[in-house]
């Protein structure tokens, strides 16, 4: 058996290649939907793709599944468990095959026995690996977002994303009792989870890749709690918002994507375009946060390409505008354009390269944002400046200024798009990423006179701990 295992750092997103070298035939589960990563693994180890297959549909990316398989000519399986509400619905023309609990799927030499996990969907499907090449004693599971490396998958997003109610207690009792069926497997059996830590698909999953059963009883949270009320209330406490745009993926991953094909880099447009761009779609500047903040247009967004794009992008940006970007190379807007698309943003047409700052004619004049420390925070309002504090509810929670409003990043846009655009704003995050992004957020939905406390909430500790050691030593 050969496993390779492709990772998208950005979606903190796992998919698995798994093939039987005896047969040269493999399997993908869970691909994403830049398929890449799994047609190229295949290639270099002289395998074919010859199925494909999901553990639910997802919530936090687009599913890759018909991509891979209009490319390689794979068979499609799917669940056919959750009931009738949770059921995909692909078109006709889709062959696909239904998986129920207890299935078998023969792979050369390798056996995948199929469990239905309900929990964190309705659907959930887990699969068991066996190698039976070494032995008929299982190697792994496949666990999909039933067990992560020390977290569950969160089941209250039915309720809080996709909006069916009182839906949080049915599915974390659901959990409960799939976790419980793991009982008669083995302590050695590895787990091979769908995420890692970052993903918004449970609230304390941890950084590595794999585990075991074993290890993950000792260990993860979930296990040690016998009791199934005590469980529920546990499980569902904490959960951190679900990113705006999940509800979106899970309505494009039951209806099935639409198939992209191999992308070209966005266009390369000229100057001239700029302004029907800013009129008619959204301009989104990925430079890095220091090269936006020393010049850009107004009416831009700054998302940088770091590792939160994708995050931000889906909190942030609408799914029915044309989308623009202006980006330092073509290699960069082509990685832009596949982050996009992995999150079903699929409308850029075109990118500007930065020359376009000083070129453009018929645009507003580029402008540097204001920056200011953190310790100015006190004496900007006093001058009648509000700060707002970008952080999310936990980080507010755990210490916060006085006086500050408390919009975090995600819903910014949307919570002061009401309010006076004249109004004096500060914004800070917990160390200045977030904070930049959200300066360019208020400018982009019209606020005139925006700051942006550039070393925020952990430099105002350091500062305060500095000035209390200080006293503590005069003393």
């Amino acid at each position: 058996m050969l496993v390779r295992r492709c990772y998208d750092e950005r979606l903190a997103q796992a998919g698995y290649l798994i093939a039987c070298q005896a047969t040269g035939e493999a399997i993908v589960v869970d691909p994403s939907r830049n398929i890449a990563p799994y047609v190229d693994a295949a290639r270099q180890e002289g395998v074919r793709i010859t199925r494909v297959t999901e553990t639910h549909i997802h919530a936090d990316f687009v599913s890759g599944t018909r991509e891979l398989a209009a490319a390689t000519g794979a068979a499609v399986l799917l669940s056919a468990e959750g009931g009738a509400d949770w059921q995909y619905r692909y078109p006709a023309d889709d062959v696909t095959t239904p998986l129920r609990d207890g299935n078998l799927i023969e792979l050369g030499r390798v056996r995948f026995t199929v469990r239905h996990t309900p929990g964190h969907t309705p659907e959930h499907l887990a699969f068991i690996v066996t190698d039976t090449v070494r032995s008929d004693d299982p190697v792994a599971l496949l666990s999909g977002d039933f067990v992560f490396v020390g977290d569950v998958g969160r089941p209250d997003l039915l309720e809080v994303a996709a909006g069916i109610a009182e839906s949080k207690e049915p599915s974390a009792r659901a959990l409960f009792r799939s976790l419980q069926r793991l009982a008669p497997l083995p302590d050695y059996l590895q787990i091979w989870p769908g995420h890692g830590a970052g993903s918004a698909c449970g609230k304390a999953l941890g950084s590595l890749p794999t585990s075991t059963l074993g290890y993950e009883r000792r260990t993860n949270w979930a296990f040690q709690i016998a009791d199934e009320d005590a469980f529920v209330a546990a499980v569902l406490e904490g959960q951190p918002p679900p990113p705006t745009y999940f509800a979106r993926m899970k309505r494009i991953n039951r209806d099935g994507p639409p198939i992209l094909g191999v992308r070209a880099a966005p266009a390369e447009l000229a100057a001239s375009a700029l302004p029907r761009a800013l009129r008619d779609g959204l301009v989104l500047d990925i430079r890095p946060l220091q090269a936006y903040a020393e010049a850009h247009i107004p009416g831009t967004l700054n998302l940088p390409l770091i590792k939160t794009f994708t995050t931000w992008a889906g909190w942030l940006l609408p799914a029915d505008r044309a989308l623009y970007l202006i980006a330092a190379d073509p290699g960069a807007a082509l990685e832009a354009q596949l982050a996009l698309a992995s999150i079903g943003l699929d409308r850029v047409a075109g990118a500007f390269s930065p020359a376009v700052i000083a070129a453009a004619q018929g645009v507003p004049e580029a402008r540097a944002t204001r920056c200011v420390p953190m310790a100015e925070a006190s004496r900007l309002q006093r001058d009648g400046r509000l700060i707002v504090d970008v952080r999310d509810l936990s980080e507010w929670r755990a210490g916060h200024l006085n006086g500050a409003a408390h919009h975090p990043l995600g819903t910014l846009a949307s919570t002061l798009a009401a309010m006076d655009h004249t109004t004096p704003l500060a914004v800070h995050c917990e160390g200045g990423t977030r904070s930049a992004i959200g300066a360019s957020v208020l400018e982009w939905i019209g606020f005139s006179d925006v700051i942006d406390l550039g070393g925020g909430w952990r430099e105002w500790e350091r500062d305060e701990r500095r000035e209390t050691r200080d006293v503590d030593q005069q003393r």
